[in-house]
């Protein structure tokens, strides 16, 4: 009977060790928050950082799309966050999503740009324990003055092309 308990504590032991799946290289994602003033869907030169906005890192279940993990952050000074994420997440589909504009007056989202997909995991080949994020959106309630020059020579390059 013991040699059974001693069988089944080996191989129980090692299975629960590894379904918390912590990462001994610890991930950080990283990524900017901008606010396009221009409310052009993408960066411009009026197109600012921002500082102190609300970011989190959600990871879903690729069968079921339940919520299985999510870390909250903000931006710093230079709109940049850095999330740290402690476990694997090599069966799941991650995201960075924003959550709250720091700026009441850029605040909604910028649809496509409200989240980007990230690869949590360390066996993907990867040397780099950071994982880097495409730029997330919001757009200002009104265009800036001088976006309607901006956006016009957007569209003088797009006719010469």
């Amino acid at each position: 009977m013991a040699k059974i308990l001693l069988l089944i504590a080996l191989c129980v032991l090692p299975a629960l060790a590894s379904a918390t799946r912590g990462l001994n290289k610890p991930l950080t994602v990283q990524g900017f928050v901008h606010c396009d003033r221009c409310r052009a869907g993408f960066e411009t030169p009026k197109t600012r950082t921002m500082a102190g906005a609300k970011v989190k890192v959600e990871c879903c279940d690729r069968v079921t799309g339940h919520v299985v993990y999510r870390k909250e952050g903000y931006t710093d000074s230079t709109g940049q966050y850095n999330i740290p994420v402690n476990e694997d997440h090599l069966d799941q589909v991650c995201d960075a999503v924003l959550v709250k504009s720091s700026q009441p007056e850029c605040a909604e989202m910028s649809p496509g740009r409200e989240r980007a997909r990230v690869v949590l995991t360390n066996y993907n080949g990867l040397a780099s324990t950071t994982r880097y994020a495409n730029a997330l959106h919001f757009l200002a309630a009104q265009p800036d003055s001088g976006c309607t020059d901006i956006m016009k020579l957007y569209q003088e390059d797009e006719e010469n092309l």
